[in-house]
This record gives C-alpha cells, structure tokens and sequence, in this order.
C-alpha cells in the first residue's frame, strides 16, 4: 500500500508526537505536592525534574496535522485506528471511511494516548516504518 501522506510526514508526526507525549505537566505548587503534606520544603528539590509543557511542540504538531489535506488527516486517522486494533489492515476501506467522517480529526488525534505508538501500529501493518528516515529508532 503506497500512502496517500508522504512518508517522511507521517514519520514527522510520529517523532512529535513522540515529543508531546513526553511532556510532563507540573500541576500543582510544591507546597500544594500531595507529597508535602507536612509543609517540608524538600519537595521543591525535586519539582525541578517536572517539565512544563512545552506548547511549541503541540502547536508544531497541530500545525502539521492542520497542514494536511483533508484525504491525508483521514488516512493518519485511519492509521490510528487500525492501531488501536478497531479496525484490522484488511479493513482499510472502512476505517478511511470511519476517518473521513469524523469532523475534528486534529483533536482527536491529540487526544488519542500514545498516539506515536499507535499510529506506528497502524502503519506497520501495512508494511510502513520509519526506518532510516529523521530519528525515530
């Protein structure tokens, strides 16, 4: 199957997503840190391993899937949900069809949890990687 995305995006998205998933989100203070309950300032030693999220990298990433033609967001879709297992490669026809319906296909897509796994599920069931293209290993 020969994709209707071009491969280095899709490999693109994949180290993005990579990236975005990585994130950890600081959400509390350090003082409120369920870990802090005795008001200890010892937590604020380890608060400095908390990332912020780092909106460029979601802007980036929705900045590429928003980029795509409406065909090549419904195929990542479909992708993605032949990853999950909801549909299987041989069903492709109907998971595009599936995709292609569904209106807010970005924020789905950023929604979807390990979405760089999942869609490099998908990928590989129809003999795609991203072998040898940008650093996904």
């Amino acid at each position: 199957m020969e994709p209707v995305t071009p491969l280095e995006t899709l490999c693109r998205i994949i180290i993005r997503a990579r990236e975005y998933e990585a994130q950890v989100p600081t959400n509390y203070d350090v003082d409120e840190s369920p870990d802090n309950v005795d008001g200890n300032d010892e937590d604020e030693a380890y608060s400095v391993l908390d990332d912020d999220i780092n909106t460029s990298v979601e802007e980036e990433l929705e900045g590429i899937i928003d980029d795509l033609a409406d065909d090549q967001r419904a195929e990542l879709l479909a992708f993605v949900l032949v990853g999950q297992g909801d549909y299987d490669a041989d069903e492709w026809k109907d998971a595009l069809e599936a995709a292609g319906e569904e209106s807010q296909i970005t924020e789905v897509l950023l929604e979807t949890p390990m979405l760089a796994s999942v869609l490099e599920t998908g990928m590989a069931a129809f003999d795609l990687n991203c072998e040898g293209i940008g650093s996904v290993t």
